[in-house]
C-alpha cells in the first residue's frame, strides 16, 4: 500500500471514529441545556462589508438572566472572531460610523446605560456620556461628527394634598403613588415614571448632550439625519389628544441648530420610522391609514424630501413591511416581511417591484417559535442577518451574491451533541370555509415510525402573531419528553395577508377554534398519534384558545392554560393595555357592549369543562393579570373539576424571560400531562 493511500484511509478512519463517538455522546435536549443556549442579534455590517459587529446573547445560570456583549467577526476571514471590548456587562445598539473607523454602542454601567465609542484601528474605548436616563435609537450624522439618540426626560408626579410634617425620626407609611395618566404601567417594567422621550445630539468626540425636542410628547423610535446633517427625521404623536389617539403618529423633522419642528404626514394612523435616502431626495416610512380593525398590514411609502408626492410602493405585497433600509444608490430599499410563517429578506424598487433575497431570517425568539430577526446592508450591498434554522437559534450570516455564508456557530458546542426533534410543515383545510391552514409538527428525537405517540397541541399568543419553523426551546423540550408537538397558525395569524389576519375582528375567539381542531384531526390522520392521549396548552392568546377549547370539547386528556384572558370585561379594565380594545377587538367599551364581551369570554363556557386543567400565571403579569387565571381556577374548583393553580413569583407576562421560569413552565406542563397520560 502506498503512503498516500495509507494516509487517506487513516484520515477517513479517524473522521469516522470521531463521528461515531459524537453520535454516542448525543443525548436529548434537557432542561439545564436552556442555560447553555446563545443567539446572535442586531448584526451590523461595516460600510466596506468586511466585518460584522453583533450582539452575542446567552444566559447566566447563577443570576438567572440573559447577558449580552458585542462581538466582531470577519466576512472574508471568519476566523477573525473576538469580543469587541474587554468590558463586562450588557452591550447593545452598535452602529458603525460612516467611514467605518468607529463604532458607537450603548453599555450598562453602575449608574445606568451610557454611550461608548470604539476605535477600530486602535481598539481604544471611551465613554462619551453621563446621562440621567438610558439612551436608545443611536444614529450617526452623515459626516460622523455627531451622534443622535432618544432619552426619557422625567417630569414631576401630580400632588393632590399637602401632608403635615412628620415628627423627627417618626416612621410613617410611604407617600401614595398618584397618577392621572391613561397609560401608567407596562408589563415587564411595572409602574412608568412620569416623563417623555426626547431627541438629543452629542459631538462624537464627547461633550454635552443637547436636547432638541420639548413638550409633553414622546419622540421615540428610529432617527434619520438629512444628508447635510441639518435635520433629524423622526416619528411621534404630537396631537393634543395623543393619550386617547394612541394609534396615531406622524413623520416630523427637527432642525439641529434652531429646534424648529416640521410635520410631513397628516393622516389617521401610524406613520413611523422615516428614513432619508442617501441622495437626499426621498423619505421612506412605514404605516397605514387606520381603519380601526383587528389587523392591518404595515405598508411602505415614499415622499420627496419636502414631504410632497407621497406614494405607496408596497401595494403589490399583501404583507407587513418592517425595518426598511435604503440601497446605497437610492433606487430601492431592503426590508423584512413575514410570509406563510417564514421571515423573508427582500428588495423593493421605487416602482414597487419586489425581489426576494432569502427566507430564513429569525432565530432570536428562543422560548416559542415566533418570527424575529434583523439585518443590515453595507455600502456595496452585502447583507448581514440573523439566520434561522429549526435546529439552532440565530447565527450571523452574510449574503454577498446569492447563497448565504454562515459566519458563526454559537451553539455547536451544546446542540452539536443533542438529539433534536425534526420539524415538518403541514397544510390542511379548515372545515369552516375550506381555507388552507398551515401548521408545524415536531417529532420526538429518535422518532420510531412503528410507534404511536401522545399529541401535545401548543397554541400561539397574540393572536395577531405567527409561529414558524424556528428553533424553540419549549417545543424541543416537549418533544424530548416523547410528545409529537403540533403548533398551528389559525385564522387571525399574521403572514397570510390582511384579510386572513382580520378574520378575528369582532369574532375572537371564533372559527380559529375550528382551525386548531381541524389541524389536530389532520395530524391524527397521519396515523402517528395515540388518539387517547391528546393534550393542549398555550400562553396568552394561546391560553385564551386553550380555555376556549376545553369549553367546547372534552376530547383532550388534560390541558394547561397559561397566562390567559378568561373574562374580557375584567381584563379590559385591569390590564396595562386596557385602553386599546374598544372597537378594534369588540365594538364599544365593556359597559356599552356587555353581551359581546361576555360572549367571547372563555369563562362563559366554564360550565361545560370536564378536562383536568392546570392554570398558570406570572404573579407580576400586568398584561393578563393573575386575577384572570384565578377566575378560571376558582370556577373549576367550585365545579369540582380536577385543577391546580401555578403562580410563578417575579414573573411578568413574558414568563420565559428568565431561563428558570421557562423551565418551570415546561416542567409543570409536562408533569400535569404525565399525570393523565395513562388514564
Amino acid at each position: 500500500m502506498n503512503k498516500k493511500l495509507y494516509y487517506l484511509l487513516t484520515f477517513i478512519l479517524i473522521i469516522s471514529l470521531g463521528q461515531n463517538v459524537k453520535a454516542q455522546l448525543k443525548s436529548n435536549f434537557d432542561y439545564l441545556d436552556v442555560f447553555q443556549l446563545e443567539y446572535t442579534q442586531n448584526p451590523q455590517i461595516s460600510p466596506n462589508g468586511k466585518y460584522v459587529v453583533y450582539r452575542r446573547t446567552g444566559f447566566d445560570i447563577m443570576q438567572d438572566k440573559s447577558k449580552g456583549n458585542l462581538w466582531m467577526v470577519g466576512v472574508e476571514d471568519p476566523s477573525i472572531h473576538h469580543k469587541l471590548t474587554t468590558r463586562e456587562g450588557n452591550e447593545n445598539n452598535a452602529v458603525w460610523s460612516p467611514n467605518g473607523k468607529k463604532i458607537a454602542f450603548i453599555s450598562n454601567t453602575e449608574e445606568g446605560s451610557e454611550i461608548f465609542l470604539y476605535w477600530t484601528e486602535t481598539g481604544a474605548i471611551a465613554r462619551l456620556t453621563q446621562l440621567e436616563n438610558n439612551p436608545s435609537s443611536l444614529v450617526w450624522s452623515p459626516d460622523g461628527s455627531k451622534l443622535a439618540f432618544t432619552m426619557k426626560v422625567e417630569a414631576e408626579a401630580p400632588v393632590l394634598a399637602k401632608m403635615p410634617n412628620k415628627p423627627e425620626n417618626a416612621e410613617w407609611a410611604k407617600a401614595p403613588r398618584i397618577t392621572d395618566r391613561l397609560k401608567h404601567e407596562a408589563d415587564g417594567s411595572g409602574y412608568i415614571k412620569l416623563g417623555f422621550a426626547h431627541i438629543f445630539i452629542i459631538p462624537s468626540e464627547g461633550g454635552t448632550a443637547m436636547q432638541l425636542t420639548s413638550g409633553n410628547f414622546n419622540h421615540d423610535g428610529k432617527l434619520s439625519f438629512s444628508p447635510d446633517g441639518s435635520k433629524i427625521f423622526f416619528s411621534a404623536n404630537r396631537n393634543e389628544d395623543w393619550e386617547y389617539d394612541f394609534r396615531n403618529s406622524e413623520v416630523y423633522s427637527v432642525h439641529v441648530k434652531t429646534g424648529e419642528i416640521k410635520q410631513y404626514t397628516n393622516r389617521q394612523g401610524p406613520d413611523k420610522n422615516p428614513l432619508v435616502s442617501p441622495d437626499g431626495k426621498h423619505i421612506a416610512f412605514v404605516g397605514y391609514e387606520d381603519k380601526v380593525q383587528a389587523y392591518q398590514v404595515q405598508q411602505l411609502q415614499v415622499m420627496d424630501i419636502e414631504g410632497n408626492n407621497k406614494r405607496l410602493i408596497s401595494d403589490k405585497l399583501d404583507r407587513s413591511i418592517s425595518d426598511p433600509v435604503w440601497g446605497e444608490d437610492s433606487k430601492g430599499l431592503y426590508f423584512m416581511y413575514n410570509d406563510l410563517g417564514y421571515t423573508k429578506l427582500a428588495y423593493i424598487d421605487l416602482k414597487g417591484n419586489v425581489r426576494d433575497i432569502t427566507d430564513d431570517v429569525g432565530g432570536t425568539s428562543l422560548g416559542r417559535p415566533y418570527a424575529s430577526g434583523s439585518f443590515s446592508v453595507s455600502n456595496e450591498g452585502s447583507i448581514a442577518y440573523t439566520i434561522s434554522k429549526s435546529t439552532r437559534p440565530a447565527d450571523v450570516a452574510v449574503i454577498e451574491k446569492k447563497d448565504p455564508e454562515v459566519l458563526t456557530a454559537v451553539n455547536e458546542d451544546i446542540l452539536g451533541y443533542r438529539n433534536l426533534g425534526k420539524i415538518e410543515e403541514i397544510w390542511y383545510k379548515s372545515s369552516v370555509d375550506e381555507r388552507e391552514i398551515q401548521g408545524w409538527i415536531v417529532y420526538p428525537p429518535n422518532y420510531d415510525e412503528q410507534k404511536k405517540y401522545p399529541l401535545l397541541v401548543e397554541n400561539h399568543g397574540g393572536p395577531i402573531l405567527n409561529y414558524g419553523p424556528h428553533f424553540s426551546a419549549e417545543m424541543q423540550l416537549y418533544a424530548s419528553q416523547g410528545y409529537v408537538v403540533f403548533y398551528p397558525n389559525p385564522r387571525g395569524s399574521t403572514s397570510y395577508g390582511e384579510e386572513f389576519g382580520n378574520l378575528l375582528y369582532n369574532n375572537y375567539p371564533g372559527e380559529d377554534y375550528n382551525d386548531v381542531i381541524d389541524g389536530v384531526d389532520a395530524v391524527i390522520a397521519k396515523g402517528i398519534i395515540d388518539t387517547g392521549k391528546l393534550f393542549v396548552t398555550g400562553g396568552s392568546a394561546g391560553g385564551i384558545m386553550t380555555a376556549w377549547i376545553i369549553g367546547k370539547t372534552n376530547r383532550f386528556a388534560a390541558a394547561v392554560v397559561a397566562k390567559p384572558v378568561v373574562n374580557w370585561i375584567s381584563k379590559t379594565l385591569v390590564a396595562d393595555n386596557y385602553f386599546g380594545y374598544a372597537d378594534s377587538r369588540y365594538p364599544g367599551q365593556p359597559w356599552e357592549n356587555f353581551e359581546a364581551y361576555w360572549k367571547f369570554s372563555p369563562l362563559s363556557l366554564v360550565g361545560n369543562v370536564e378536562t383536568p386543567t392546570m392554570v398558570m400565571v406570572g404573579m407580576d403579569d400586568l398584561r393578563t393579570p393573575p386575577s384572570e387565571a384565578k377566575q378560571l381556577y376558582h370556577a373549576l374548583k367550585l365545579r369540582k373539576i380536577e385543577t391546580v393553580l401555578v403562580e410563578i413569583p417575579e414573573a411578568s407576562h413574558g414568563i420565559a424571560a428568565r431561563p428558570s421560569n421557562l423551565i418551570t413552565k415546561v416542567a409543570h406542563t409536562i408533569a400535569w400531562f404525565e399525570k393523565y397520560l395513562e388514564d
